[in-house]
């Protein structure tokens, strides 16, 4: 399929498709012997790569961690064992971010208050 064609099976902007490219996250193909255009061609399981991606990113992954996780998960490589250790990593470091969240808070509440009692 082409580029147009997954972007509207997967919902995913043109522009995004060709950047996961040039990650290498996915791989078109030209097709053989035509030399006047440079359409690529992707094949139908690029769309649950796509879905992967989209996946991973909801809950945090960055691309690169994706691109590391890619083959491995998709291609069962990872054992179970593995990949519960892989979302456990990623479920402590989000802890970690709503720590920092939750101080960062804490700390625009006191500058406000000060704003509403006139000390800033």
């Amino acid at each position: 399929m082409l580029i147009n064609t997954l972007s509207k099976k997967t919902g995913v902007s043109i522009h995004t498709l060709r950047y996961y490219e040039s990650r290498g996250l996915i791989k078109g193909q030209c097709r053989e012997g035509v030399t006047t255009n440079n359409y690529k061609t992707y094949p139908e399981d690029a769309i649950e790569v796509i879905e992967f991606i989209n996946e991973a990113k909801e809950v945090g992954f960055t691309l690169s961690e994706i691109k590391n996780l890619l083959d491995s998960w998709t291609n069962n490589r990872l054992s179970p064992e593995k990949k519960k250790a892989v979302i456990a990593a990623k479920i402590e470091e989000v802890e970690l971010k709503i720590k920092q969240l939750k101080l960062v808070k804490k700390k625009l509440q006191v500058v406000l208050k000060e704003v509403e009692e006139g000390y800033c």
